[in-house]
């Protein structure tokens, strides 16, 4: 798509950062995710903006069938070889969220780590996730708040890509929502996320 500012496209931009061997936010799960992921029904989980794979990998080490989904095809070839290295199988697809097909009660999890997108676009991606749950189904979300610009250890530095609890029950609803919270913790994940960190922590179950 055009960028009138001529601005480097978004994923032109992530496969450039992910072009290194490293991988930017390390191989290891997202802490949040891994705290509840164990507790979840084993079936169909669907990454959404998963960069190099970490967390799709690790679903897929307990037991779920992954696909892992990113705009960056770097990051998916990466996300593609740490499964090879875990001896996991993983279904990888680059594609922009704009557009991104996630069907009708097709996944029985949906996880949503540091995915930070405009209001309008936000809204409409999570609307999207909902419709795309089966009943039963849960989505997990961890996002930075605008209080993190205070910290700086990570995430966007324009306050629109961050995110608030209120905006999450707008955006999530018709989900019951087992864990909704604000609150500031240790996020070390690579070089990419280091240090204290504000954060809005959400599952919402479909019924």
């Amino acid at each position: 798509m055009p960028n009138a500012n001529h601005e480097q496209p978004a994923a032109s931009r992530w496969d450039e950062r992910y072009s290194g061997d490293e991988y930017v936010f390390g191989t290891e799960p997202n802490d949040f995710l891994a705290s509840v992921a164990p507790r979840l029904e084993r079936g169909r989980a669907l990454c959404i903006a998963d960069g190099e794979g970490r967390n799709s990998v690790y679903l897929a080490e307990l037991g779920f069938r992954v696909t892992a989904m990113d705009a960056s095809a770097v990051g998916m070839q990466k996300a593609t070889r740490l499964a090879l290295e875990r001896n996991v199988q993983l279904t990888t697809v680059v594609a922009d969220l704009r557009d991104y097909a996630f069907g009708h009660e097709r996944w029985d999890l949906i996880v949503s780590v540091f995915c930070h997108l405009p209001p309008a676009l936000r809204r409409d991606v999570y609307r999207r996730a909902v419709d795309g749950l089966r009943p039963g189904g849960a989505i997990v979300v961890e996002a930075y708040t605008p209080r993190q610009l205070e910290y700086r250890t990570g995430g966007p530095s324009s306050e629109e890509l961050l995110v608030r609890l209120d905006d999450l029950r707008a955006d999530l609803e018709g989900l019951r929502l087992e864990t909704a919270r604000e609150t500031v913790r240790p996020v070390v994940e690579g070089r990419g996320h280091r240090g204290e960190a504000a954060v809005v922590q959400v599952v919402g179950l479909k019924p």
